[in-house]
């Protein structure tokens, strides 16, 4: 069976959406009329699933696959957990979460989802269909826990590792408004006291036929450039923010951008413990699940943002191929922590990697938060101090003329 969007009118004449499933649009049809619902448009779930599907592998990629926010997956994944724990059989357990969404989207992608379970297809089989909501390291350890038999006790990890994540992502994002938002006040102020501010105090300071102090000569050229020519800078900025991101999903730009980014010491201990957090943290819930380590390391390399870290991963991967212990491969390189290095080194001998990867990877979140606080702490001052001057400095421009009329009439 598969899904199907409708529009349909109720009793009262009021349109009602919604998804079900059936083998035939018509077949929907005769449902809505059995709901007393009379049906004005039926189609498939997602047009642009079907769109997706019409590729000889049926994979569903590009710029139309279907996609679920990070949240919306912690969410889906808590829900699938606890009901297989429930010892429900696993497609009443995708409808249940497919009715449970209030989202058409996410609920038409669960019960494509269904569709192929339905089929007799593996959890793991379906969710390759769509790769680009079900990353590879999702996909392979729902593969490893259906395998072993352990899908409820992976899926409760799958959920804890996606909100964790979420949860990281959130705490970043909240932590970079405060700047941006200073940044853009800042600018506005700024660009208001020069565009509406200075152009009335230069009408003034032309009648008194004088010459104007150098600092005031700077400004007034400034703000006769913001505002005769000011919307040709805007266009020009935006120009450059889109030509730059076009530039950066090209792998060769983007490697490059990676490793500047990396030669600035504050940003690259930022970028290095974030991507080996999530390497570490990535690598742990994969070995943990059952999955070979080779296969591990290399889902784990790829979700490093970092292109120079993720060929930095990739070698290790090599190296451990080639019979090498990961703890002597990732010394060898030179992104990964001493103490990640040595704590992994612990973990083989040991023989608990899984939980030595983990508190490493929770060690590194931890430096993580500190050094983004400390940054932010520093930051907000500085902004200050540099709002302060500029403002400081129009205000100077615009009074030392009005100080030398008062030395001149005296």
């Amino acid at each position: 069976m598969a899904a199907f969007k409708y529009r349909a009118l109720d009793a009262s004449g009021k349109i009602v959406k919604g998804v079900l499933e059936g083998d035939s649009e018509r077949q929907i049809r005769v449902q809505l009329r059995a709901k007393n619902l009379r049906p004005l448009e039926v189609g498939p779930a997602s047009r642009r699933i079907a769109a997706g599907a019409s590729g000889s592998s049926g994979v569903r990629r590009g710029l139309f696959a279907p996609r679920l926010s990070g949240s919306d997956l912690a969410l889906i994944t808590r829900q699938l957990a606890t009901l297989v724990a429930s010892a429900l059989p696993l497609d009443e357990c995708l409808q249940a979460a497919a009715e449970q969404t209030r989202k058409a989207s996410t609920k038409a992608l669960l019960l494509q989802v269904r569709s192929k379970v339905a089929e007799g297809h593996t959890l793991a089989h379906a969710m390759n269909q769509f790769p680009q909501t079900f990353g590879d390291m999702y996909r392979a350890m729902v593969n490893a826990g259906e395998q072993a038999g352990q899908l409820g006790p992976v899926l409760d990890q799958l959920a804890d590792y996606t909100e964790s994540r979420q949860h990281t992502s959130q705490k970043l994002q909240m932590a970079l408004i405060y700047p941006f938002v200073l940044i853009g006040v800042a600018i506005a102020v700024v660009t208001a006291l020069m565009v509406f501010v200075v152009p009335e105090m230069v009408g003034i300071f032309a009648q008194t036929k004088t010459d104007l102090p150098p600092l005031t000569v700077a400004l007034i050229a400034t703000s006769d450039f913001l505002t005769n020519h000011g919307w040709l800078l805007a266009v020009a900025l935006v120009g450059a923010v889109v030509a730059v991101q076009q530039l950066l999903k090209r792998p060769v730009y983007k490697r490059m951008s990676d490793g500047v980014l990396l030669r600035i010491p504050g940003i690259r201990r930022v970028i290095i413990g974030m991507d080996t957090a999530r390497f570490s943290s990535t690598l742990s819930i994969l070995m943990a699940s059952g999955v070979p380590l080779l296969d591990a390391l290399k889902i784990a390399g790829a979700v490093m943002n970092n292109l120079v870290l993720r060929t930095s991963s990739q070698q290790v991967a090599s190296k451990v191929q080639e019979g090498s212990s990961l703890n002597r491969a990732l010394s060898q390189e030179d992104f990964f922590p001493p103490m990640m290095v040595h704590m992994v080194a612990s973990g083989e001998t040991s023989g608990e990697l899984e939980t030595m990867l983990e508190r490493s990877a929770t060690n590194q979140e931890r430096e993580l938060e500190a050094t983004l606080g400390t940054i932010m702490g520093l930051f907000e001052p500085i902004m200050v101090v540099v709002m302060g001057g500029l403002v400081l400095t129009i205000v100077m421009a615009i009074l030392l003329p009005i100080f030398d009329l008062n030395t001149m009439v005296r």
